[in-house]
């Protein structure tokens, strides 16, 4: 098979690579493909590959077409920009440029300059703009003194005594007030709720002094007014003591001292023992039930002077119902909680977190059924109360068991509509002054006629019960 004119030039211009070429080329012609294989396996060894094929292609193409002139498309113009001039009709003619091997195709001049132009003013504006957002960033980390406006301030000192909270504690007051025996005295119910909140409020803004910078930390708290520095510490604790004072005022001479004494006692509780508990032990939750357990005690000494089986029976509800509260709230703010550095059951006991949940949800049924047997409710109550209850363990269970987000949020918001309702069943099932009376009347009568019977006389000492003389 004889080769054409043009194979053999380009054989002979390549030289000994050529004659390699043409052998290879014979050779696998004439041979089977198995040993076209094995002899291009020996030429590889000798740095023979396909780019040497490829190679000698490129070379044979431009040496039989060096005198051939490749014809392309210009560039499209570039799109005209507002801030240049609109460019005449002339220049945008297109043209057609003789390609050479070596120099590249030569653009307009009209072309170059309006592109000279172009990239001067974009490289203006982005320096323009790099010099704006330097301006901005260096103004924002510039420190600023915050300017409290007297149109903000009420709404800052909302959120420095925690306002819900206090109208969750003034609320719980008032059911002690209103849930204890005897007649209803408006002004002593006025001022134990006015001194009640104001304690509150005293008590909350301390604790957020205290807590700057561990509530800096956390997502939940990082937007409270001494975090953000909306106030002072100076005017927070100043703040603290406008309410603290006139609160255990109203509440030592306004309602009584019993009273008083357990606002104090609650301030203390709350703002040297629980806050700073609350990052050493997870003991700190049961000290916050029990702050929370006081105010209706205090509802129900208010309205008596006394602390008797109901006003126990009051802070039992509370002190239970705030476990499921806090525990599954608690649950799903566990990576908050170790961020700001509290020690609590959700982070570093979460199965006695769970466990201690369900418990004093089961514990609210009895407690139900002690109100009646204590003469605080009729024994309708603990009927009329038992799906509630019921409802509130089954959602502790759930929690219990499951251990999730979705089973701590159940178990919380059921715990928000759960309270309110349980102590409105409780008012709807009080016991009827009339009873009370009764109940009295009769404990009378019996002992004047034991009296009449033994011929004895009976005498009351301070601190003891009825003694025969």
């Amino acid at each position: 098979m004889a080769a054409s004119p043009h194979t053999l030039s380009s054989r002979l211009l390549t030289g000994w690579v050529g004659g390699c070429v043409w052998y290879l080329e014979r050779r696998a012609m004439q041979e089977s493909p198995h040993k076209f294989m094995h002899l291009f396996r020996n030429i590889n060894k000798q740095w023979i590959t396909f780019q040497h094929f490829n190679f000698l292609k490129r070379m044979y193409v431009t040496q039989l077409n060096r005198s051939l002139n490749q014809q392309v498309k210009p560039k499209p113009e570039p799109v005209t920009s507002p801030f240049l001039e609109k460019i005449s009709s002339g220049q945008a003619k297109a043209e057609v440029h003789e390609l050479r091997p070596i120099s590249p195709p030569s653009l307009p001049l009209s072309r170059k300059a309006n592109e000279k132009e172009l990239i001067e003013l974009e490289s203006a504006s982005v320096i323009e703009a790099s010099i704006d957002v330097g301006n901005a960033t260096k103004e924002e980390k510039q420190w600023k003194e915050m300017k409290l406006h007297v149109d903000d301030l009420p709404g800052i000192l909302a959120r420095l005594s925690k306002i819900k909270l206090t109208a969750l504690v003034v609320s719980t007051t008032s059911a002690g007030f209103a849930l204890a025996p005897g007649p209803f005295d408006w002004p002593c119910f006025l001022l134990t709720l006015l001194g009640t909140g104001l304690a509150s409020c005293a008590a909350n803004s301390i604790n957020q002094f205290f807590e700057v910078p561990f509530d800096s930390n956390m997502n939940r708290t990082k937007n409270r007014p001494l975090v953000r520095g909306q106030i002072s510490p100076l005017l927070a604790v100043s703040f603290a003591t406008c309410c603290a004072l006139p609160g255990v005022a109203l509440l030592t001479w306004g309602v009584n001292p019993l009273t008083g004494a357990l606002g104090v006692f609650n301030i203390f509780l709350y703002t040297c023992c629980y806050t700073p508990l609350k990052r050493i032990s997870i003991a700190n939750t049961w000290v916050g039930a029990v702050v929370g357990a006081i105010p209706p005690v205090m509802g129900w000494t208010a309205a008596t002077g006394c602390l008797d089986a109901g006003a126990f029976l009051l802070g039992g509800i509370l002190y239970s119902w705030q476990f499921p509260h806090f525990n599954a709230l608690s649950w799903g703010l566990r990576e908050d909680y170790s961020r700001g550095g509290y020690c609590m059951m959700s982070v570093t006991h979460p199965a006695l977190c769970r466990r201690v949940a369900l418990r004093h949800c089961l514990a609210l049924i009895g407690l139900s059924t002690a109100a009646p047997i204590l003469d605080v409710t009729t024994w309708t109550f603990p009927v009329i109360s038992l799906p509630i209850n019921l409802y509130i363990s089954y959602l502790g269970f759930r929690f219990y068991r499951d251990a999730d987000r979705k089973s701590s949020r159940k178990l919380f918001f059921c715990s928000l509509w759960h309270l309110p309702l349980f102590l409105l069943l409780m008012l709807t099932c009080k016991q009827p002054p009339d009873y009370l009376l009764r109940g009295t009347w009769r404990r009378t009568v019996w002992k004047e006629h034991l009296q009449l019977v033994a011929g004895l006389k009976f005498v009351q000492r301070p601190g003891s019960l009825f003694l025969l003389q």
